[in-house]
């Protein structure tokens, strides 16, 4: 059975069983097969052989599911889309992906219902499932194109690693569905015949609503980046009486702190928690390690693991030779489950993915070392970097900035507390003279990029420079303003 097959086996044999759970609303595993069928088939007679993606944009509803079952049963793949994106990023989104539909809940529910019978396309390993928009350095998001067959590979992994009970799991969905660290909860839940629990933008803003649904979640399975334990960890009740079904955290996205790690291993004894890596164009992640006692006495910077099988991962230096281990140099992963590439960018393709061997292969831009058979993760090679577990290029919140008329000249860099990145600091130069506070210009900038760009990529400190600083070469010195913060 292919992955589509897998999670219509559940229809078939616990159709009453729970897919998906959002809020009040409510997902079988037998309304799943049917609506997504039923939307397959109306997209396969109102577009025939146009393959182009379905864009699907919400938060979270059970219709989304039904929305990427359904595109991909069509033979189209699917482009999440959050309705927590500024409209102007949908927009640009849209421009890039050219989707034969947008389709909202409310499409979904009225496409759904009832469809003439057309025969199902059979999704093939090497076509296209999802596309996911991750940060450009341009200011424009690139289109990461994974097949089926590179999502069969990473959720076969998981399976086998992870050893789910079938019918028995409960996954906690704490990210949106069009980041891709969704894609671990949402198909080895959907593949396993559990249940996915999703968890809002709303809880996540109040706290007592937050800890009443995590204690209703039955989870067994935590999902997200690490910054979310993290927020948890501050209130004294997130511990087992809490979620006494818990049987792991499965971290991706950002650095996992050994305090972090050490502090759920205290309140959840009974659980195990795993350290992941991983880029979207590898889909999700590559490498895990389970993280306990003695590898927190070991390291005190925690390893992301080692590769799952059938996928290399190695360390070369600029050359492209590899490196042994002790050696920093940028991470590489050869495998089935590398992405075909970026959506209409060839260029962009070509600079990072080529043929290792006759696999495909990836150059990361991460930095990272293997010591004693572990990968140690060391930070981005260029500018991008990982907030909260969303990847940003400073440089796409830099166009962004140059795009707004007050402005001149833009630098964007992380604030760096601890050896990490925590926020995000804009220096500028403006267009012209203003009589406007420092604050009135803050919230004029904030404002008008929160409606270009999602909350996450907003800079937190605004400083207005008249000129900036300039290197031997004639560029800016960003160092210089790094160094000022």
């Amino acid at each position: 059975m292919n992955l589509i097959e897998q999670i219509d086996h559940w229809a078939l044999t616990a159709p009453n069983a729970i897919a998906h759970i959002s809020g009040d609303k409510r997902l079988t595993y037998g309304e799943l097969r049917r609506r997504s069928d039923a939307l397959a088939a109306h997209l396969t007679e109102r577009f025939g052989n146009n393959r182009s993606p379905i864009a699907v944009l919400g938060h979270r509803e059970p219709q989304m599911l039904i929305a990427f079952l359904g595109a991909v049963k069509s033979g189209r793949p699917y482009v999440p889309l959050d309705t927590v994106l500024p409209q102007q990023r949908i927009d640009k989104i849209l421009a890039i992906s050219r989707p034969a539909l947008l389709l909202s809940p409310e499409d979904v529910t009225k496409l759904s219902s009832s469809a003439p019978f057309v025969p199902a396309t059979r999704v093939q390993r090497d076509d296209p499932f999802y596309i996911l928009f991750t940060s450009g350095s341009t200011g424009e998001p690139k289109g990461v194109i994974i097949t089926l067959g590179c999502l069969e590979h990473f959720v076969a992994w998981m399976l086998r690693e992870q050893k789910f009970v079938p019918l028995g799991e409960t996954f906690l969905n704490t990210a949106p569905f069009s980041f891709d660290l969704s894609v671990m909860d949402l198909y080895c839940s959907l593949t396993t015949g559990s249940t996915l629990f999703s968890i809002s933008r709303d809880l996540v803003a109040n706290p007592k609503m937050l800890y009443r649904a995590l204690g209703n979640s039955g989870s067994t399975t935590w999902v997200s980046t690490p910054s979310f334990a993290q927020m948890c960890l501050v209130e004294e009740k997130f511990a087992e009486g809490m979620l006494p079904r818990i049987r792991r955290f499965l971290f991706c996205g950002e650095t996992l702190a050994a305090q972090t790690a050490a502090r759920l291993l205290e309140r959840f004894p009974r659980a195990q928690v795993w350290n992941m890596y991983g880029p979207t164009e590898a889909t999700v992640a590559t490498t895990s390690v389970r993280i306990d006692r003695s590898i927190l006495e070991k390291y005190s910077a925690l390893p992301v693991g080692r590769a799952m099988p059938g996928t290399d991962v190695f360390v070369v230096n600029r050359a492209g030779e590899t490196l042994p281990a002790n050696e920093q140099g940028e991470i590489v992963i050869a495998g089935p489950n590398v992405s075909l590439g970026y959506l209409g960018r060839t260029d962009l393709t070509e600079a990072v993915f080529f043929d290792h061997f006759g696999r495909r292969a990836y150059r990361t831009g991460d930095q990272g070392r293997f010591h004693d058979g572990f990968l140690f993760f060391e930070g981005r090679m260029d500018s991008q970097l990982k907030l909260s577990g969303y990847r940003i290029e400073p440089g796409d919140v830099e166009a962004n900035l140059l795009a707004l008329p007050s402005v001149r000249e833009a630098v964007v860099t992380p604030v760096i507390k601890n050896g990490a990145a925590q926020s995000l600091a804009a220096f500028v130069v403006l267009s012209g003279q203003t009589e406007r506070s420092h604050f009135e210009l803050t919230q004029s900038l904030r404002r008008q990029l929160a409606e270009r760009l999602p909350v996450y990529m907003l800079p937190r400190k605004f400083v207005f420079r008249d000129v900036f600083p300039l290197t031997a070469n004639g560029k800016v010195d960003r160092a210089r303003l790094a160094q000022s913060l």
